[in-house]
């Protein structure tokens, strides 16, 4: 249920799903730490939305990820929640973004990404 109200809560989650501009890797590369992050856009004023996911048993702690644009990033989903029978590992219900390009975005944010977790963020300004 928690997914689906996300998915239709946040435009960038499902506009544009058919086109490329819709979607973009952030961490693809990654097989030391068996991470995958992808961005997730909108239509015009819709809030990008970013999908981190750990897949190992191992928490990642000041995970540095890419973003494309500064301030808040809410965290809308986390896996690792004790509601779904986690850990409840997860950043405080957000993080931070400040001027640091990191994989080719402009911006960067560490984050905690919990032991075989996926977490979800939304871009709240700044």
């Amino acid at each position: 249920r928690d997914l689906n109200r996300g998915y239709r809560a946040e435009r960038a989650l499902h506009e544009h799903d058919c086109e490329g501009e819709g979607f973009r890797w952030i961490v693809v590369d990654d097989r030391d730490n068996s991470v995958f992050a992808w961005l997730r856009l909108g239509g015009e004023g819709a809030r990008p939305v970013v999908a981190a996911c750990n897949f190992t048993p191992v928490p990642r702690h000041a995970y540095r990820i890419g973003l494309p644009r500064g301030g808040r990033w809410r965290e809308i989903l986390n896996t690792d929640s004790g509601i779904y029978g986690g850990s409840n590992l997860g950043n405080g219900g957000g993080v931070h973004a400040r001027e640091e390009p990191s994989h080719g975005l402009p911006c960067s944010a560490d984050l905690l990404i919990p032991p075989l977790a996926t977490v979800w963020l939304v871009h709240e300004g700044d």
